[in-house]
């Protein structure tokens, strides 16, 4: 019938099935299959990665605008310290689930429902949610391509998705790649730097593009406008006061982080709040939300601390560039029934506070209150309200500052006035780059508000904010790590402390049970039978105890149950038998040595997302370390031991 189907056709080239002749318009079918197959030796010939990581950044972009209109209509934790987790080689069961994706969006939109009441932002949740739709593009992407999974390339999308979650919030495709990099790992490939702009860039152009199409915008701008001074937005000595307002940001994050930390384990220990956490976690959250909305309500204690205000709205109050103090030194703003969108400072304004007396309730009230937050078991973000606690400690300082030289500082013979709004700025990125040990922090306050005249001041600020944090206390993800006892390898801190004296046969562990070649199936059996690791170093003679490659615990005892029982008289099998037979068997790529310091194996750890390593002295193996070693190691040297 096929070569019929030919002859009737009078096609003389390969003859075609009943079922493609029997078809509906067999010609253009034919026609549209060659053209998708070309169409996809194209496009994939630059890389496929790259079409996934756009439509990775446009998905996220898509998702955080939808969130935005759907809390908009219906007004008028963090999950970073898990993925630096996972990105350092850590295995998290059901974390990257979709499954959970759901639910993560809506419990977050309530979140972020509740404004000012909770006070919590997004920023952590999204990039978990980008994270999420990025791990589930990856498994579309091995099973379109049909290439086996990657350890590698997952973590390439992985990273390349924090950044898109960071992006797609703030609209700043720079500082979100920058951030990433800060906050999730402490060595970072080039090649994962130029994926995660691509993917960000995409994610940041759509979700303003959406604001344009939606007629919110004319054009594409930054998330929050402001008006600062471009000829001389500051004056030379001007520079002194931005330092010192990162000193003082420095230290009030190194009490925050100490506070929160504390709070924190005090809840998960204690017996009360613990068993109220195991048992009935909605009645925590519903007490703990009653009591912040008792105090945030407006016509009571909530008017000295502008809780009318959205988080959006309290930034854009308080990067104004008048001085309100000045300005309500002759008469006083009424406080309106309803919000002004004209004049959101009047919410900061009291007869008997005066603007001084709000922000430091503001900063007083809240300081505690976002600590009590953070105990609620819901999605949240955090970096949101502490970049707001920080514009509110740079404003505080600013209209001092305004106050005490109301014309201006001289110089040059040139007499300025004094903007707030650029302290505020400054202190928002000092504040959250000194919680969070970043740096770029201060780009994002540039790229949030369109204007970069005071770049020097305010980079000044978040280096001399970092430069006390980091000296005394963990980063906010990293003690939320800490306290909830996840896989941890803690940095070395300074270079004095004695790391490099400190070498791996001083803390490795010596007991470790070896394999030999000629070692008997009985010994074998019973060695498999009474341990329970999960790979076993293999060595070329009990003898010897030459370090040659790894067997897997699971591979051996399959290879045991399939080996039938030996009938040769007077032979005795050994497990060089079983391996010659097919048990496979792993080669050693990486050893440390035994003089290998401390410094240096720390290194290797962080920088291939190590687990273990066995240790060899002249080939031989002579012990492990492991992440507990290594832990245990790092802090007897912070914290040496009392002397017996």
């Amino acid at each position: 019938m096929e070569e019929l189907v030919g002859l009737r056709e009078g096609s003389s080239g390969d003859p075609v099935t009943l079922q493609e002749l029997w078809g509906p318009c067999p010609h253009i079918r034919r026609a549209i299959q060659g053209g998708l197959e070309w169409l996809k030796q194209k496009l994939f010939r630059l890389g496929e990665d790259w079409y996934f990581l756009m439509t990775l950044g446009v998905l996220m972009a898509l998702v955080s605008y939808a969130m935005n209109f759907a809390i908009g209509r219906v007004v008028r934790g963090s999950g970073i310290p898990e993925l630096k987790t996972m990105l350092a080689g850590v295995i998290l069961e059901d974390y990257l689930d979709i499954k959970n994706f759901g639910a993560k969006v809506v419990g977050l939109s309530c979140t972020l429902a509740t404004g000012s009441t909770l006070f919590l932002g997004k920023v952590g949740p999204f990039v978990h949610l980008s994270v999420m739709i990025a791990a589930y593009l990856g498994r579309v992407r091995t099973t379109t391509i049909g290439e086996p999974e990657n350890k590698s390339k997952q973590n390439e999308m992985l990273v390349a998705a924090a950044a898109v979650g960071v992006a797609t919030v703030f609209a700043a495709p720079f500082s979100g790649v920058l951030f990433s990099i800060e906050v999730m790992s402490s060595h970072f490939s080039v090649w994962d730097y130029w994926r995660g702009f691509f993917a960000a860039t995409c994610g940041a152009f759509m979700f303003r593009l959406l604001a344009v199409f939606n007629s919110e915008q004319e054009t594409i701008t930054s998330l929050y406008k402001t008006s600062f001074r471009v000829d001389v937005p500051f004056d030379l000595p001007e520079i002194f006061f931005f330092v010192a307002l990162g000193g003082i940001c420095g230290v009030l994050s190194c009490a925050y982080l100490f506070c929160q930390r504390t709070f924190l384990s005090f809840i998960k220990t204690n017996r009360f709040s613990s068993k109220l956490l195991a048992t009935s976690k909605p009645v925590y959250s519903a007490l703990a939300t009653l009591l912040l909305a008792s105090i945030t309500y407006p016509p009571g204690v909530g008017h000295f601390l502008a809780s009318r205000l959205s988080m959006k709205q309290h930034l854009d109050s308080l990067f104004d560039n008048h001085s309100w103090a000045l300005m309500t030194q002759n008469s006083s703003p009424p406080w309106p029934e309803e919000l002004d969108p004209q004049h959101l400072w009047w919410e900061w304004y009291h007869p008997r506070f005066t603007i001084f007396g709000t922000l430091a309730f503001f900063l007083v009230m809240k300081f505690w209150m976002l600590i009590l937050a953070t105990t609620i078991p819901m999605p949240a973000g955090y970096f949101m309200p502490i970049f707001i606690l920080g514009a509110a400690i740079g404003r505080l300082l600013g209209e001092a500052l305004a106050v005490t030289f109301p014309e201006g500082i001289v110089a040059g013979g040139v007499t300025n006035p004094i903007m707030p709004g650029g302290y505020a700025l400054a202190g928002a990125a000092a504040f959250s780059g000194a919680v969070t040990h970043t740096i770029s922090t201060a780009l994002l306050a540039f790229e949030l508000t369109g204007q970069i005249v005071h770049a020097l001041p305010v980079l000044m600020a978040v280096l001399a904010a970092n430069a006390i944090a980091q000296s005394c206390q963990p980063s906010f993800y990293d003690g939320t790590i800490i306290v909830k006892k996840l896989p941890y390898l803690p940095r070395i801190l300074g270079r004095n402390i004695g790391s490099h004296r400190v070498r791996v046969e001083h803390f490795m562990n010596h007991s470790i049970t070896t394999l030999a070649k000629d070692t008997p199936l009985e010994e074998v059996v019973k060695v498999v039978t009474s341990t329970d690791v999960a790979e076993y170093p293999l060595v070329e003679s009990t003898e010897s105890q030459i370090l040659v490659g790894i067997v897997q615990r699971a591979q051996l005892v399959q290879a045991l149950q399939a080996e039938p029982p030996s009938r040769a008289p007077g032979h005795q099998q050994c497990l060089q038998d079983i391996l010659a037979r097919g048990c496979p068997t792993e080669p050693v790529t990486l050893t440390l040595f035994s003089e290998t310091t401390l410094h240096q194996a720390q290194n290797l750890f962080k920088l291939l997302n190590l687990q273990s390593l066995f240790v060899t002295s002249r080939g031989r193996a002579v012990g492990c370390v492991s992440w507990v070693e290594m832990k245990k190691a790092i802090s007897n040297l912070t914290n040496p031991p009392a002397p017996k």
